[in-house]
């Protein structure tokens, strides 16, 4: 009995870190913006972001992080990344919409949306919601002269300099470059533009890239995108074709 009644106890308990949870993790996500696009992939994460955007208990929290100056400067800090460039080019993969085109027709999909808005316990929550403490600690912010404070701070913020000095170091530019050459950025359709990059059946992970031999073109659909040796290829005469400036060879004499 005591067994039962302790197990019972501590799946209450995790189960209320895990609500706890999901509404942090959600406002931090949405608050990234190399992390606020995941949701659009998938969308069971979609699913679960829209029942966390409708608990009061993220608004609140995405309320107290609004008036904090140090969350912008994460914002800004993380739109500089590369990692936001990579996020942003998932859009490209069509496994993506393949997903949602499963998704459009899967009734467990529609039931999942809506079962937020046919769950009275949400209701519940905005109803209790002018009483939580935590609004009225965001309510009572407006008398805290600390909040002030940071703000007038935030321009002599050491982080804030650094975001100032991104633009002069070429190491941002580098990021960027490397990201946007990198195949794995455009997911599926990376393997089209390097095909070195496409897993192959029983080979190993990482092989090198076959150069063609002298006065032949590479086989078709093997173009490297990435390869500038590749671009030049495309202006080689095709095989019995005679360059421009040559002479072409003496017929011989009719006997």
């Amino acid at each position: 009995m005591k067994l039962s009644a302790l197990a019972s106890a501590l799946t209450l308990a995790l189960l209320s870190q895990a609500a706890f949870a999901a509404p942090e993790g959600t406002a931090a996500q949405m608050l990234d913006p190399a992390k606020a696009v995941e949701p659009a992939k998938d969308p069971k994460a979609a699913v679960q972001a829209m029942t966390d955007m409708m608990d009061p208990a993220t608004m609140m929290i995405m309320m107290q992080k609004g008036i904090d100056p140090a969350t912008y400067t994460k914002m800004a800090q993380s739109g500089m990344d590369p990692n936001t460039m990579k996020a942003y080019a998932g859009f490209l993969d069509p496994n993506m919409y393949t997903k949602w085109m499963a998704a459009g027709m899967d009734p467990n999909f529609y039931m999942a949306a809506m079962q937020p808005m046919m769950n009275p316990n949400m209701y519940m929550k905005w109803m209790m919601a002018p009483m939580d403490p935590r609004m009225w600690n965001m309510g009572m912010q407006a008398m805290n002269p600390s909040l002030y404070m940071n703000w007038m701070m935030a321009p002599m913020n050491p982080a804030n300099m650094n975001l100032m000095m991104a633009p002069m170091n070429p190491n941002l530019y580098t990021g960027w470059m490397g990201a946007a050459m990198d195949p794995k950025t455009y997911g599926s359709w990376g393997s089209w533009m390097a095909p070195m990059t496409a897993p192959v059946a029983g080979a190993a992970p990482a092989y090198a890239w076959p150069a063609p031999a002298a006065g032949t073109a590479a086989p078709a659909g093997t173009f490297n995108f990435f390869d500038p040796n590749a671009w030049t290829q495309m202006m080689t005469a095709p095989f019995g074709m005679v360059p421009y400036g040559t002479a072409p060879a003496a017929q011989p004499a009719a006997q």
